[in-house]
């Protein structure tokens, strides 16, 4: 892995990305690394596709990913996973929400291939986890709990920046998607990919 850590995150409008994205730069920023940020709309309404790219490390020259470079892919629906799966790099790690959004006007669409059971694969079902923790639109929290669990930083570091960029009033279910994410996806201490099934 060289010096500079490529994080892709992908979903469709209406997820949070953005929040997400920005709030993981806030982190990385925050436990002393240069950081990038790269942010891609799709439509403007829900329904379209957005990613957030995030480089860090001692110095970024760049806020873009090549493709084939990303280290871990956190993709909100499995769609977007399969748009985004040859971005990562061999060993990288997909941290994907087992839902699937359909695009306008389909009930169903056909996978490649069932991408919960890829090694390197953490399968969650963040709608049901943030559900748990009191707010279904925390998914994204959960999603990047999962994530926080593999880069290595305090979680008091995620809870002070999370008091910093979320209402009050949302901050609790927020926080507990959060650290549910983090439970769940932690990695044993001899692999890097362990994660539960969908």
């Amino acid at each position: 892995m060289s010096n500079v850590n490529n994080i892709l995150l992908a979903g469709v409008g209406g997820q949070g990305i953005i929040l997400a994205g920005k709030l993981l730069a806030e982190v990385l920023a925050a436990g002393g690394f240069d950081v990038k940020l790269s942010e891609v709309h799709g439509m403007a309404q829900r329904g379209g596709s957005v990613v957030t790219q995030v480089r860090f490390g001692p110095r970024v020259y760049s806020p873009l990913v090549s493709p084939g470079k990303v280290d871990y892919l956190v993709a909100f629906e499995q769609i977007e996973a399969w748009r985004w799966i040859s971005w990562m790099r061999s060993g990288g790690l997909l941290i994907m929400d087992e839902q699937i959004i359909y695009p306008a006007g389909k009930t169903q669409v056909s996978l490649p291939e069932d991408l919960t059971s890829r090694p390197g694969t953490i399968c969650l079902n963040a709608r049901q986890l943030a559900r748990q923790a009191g707010l279904v639109k925390a998914a994204n929290m959960v999603l990047l709990g999962a994530l926080a669990a593999h880069l290595g930083l305090d979680l008091k570091i995620w809870h002070r920046v999370l008091e910093d960029l979320v209402p009050a009033k949302y901050l609790e279910p927020n926080r507990k998607a959060l650290e549910e994410g983090f439970a769940r996806a932690k990695p044993s201490h001899d692999s890097l990919s362990s994660g539960p099934p969908c």
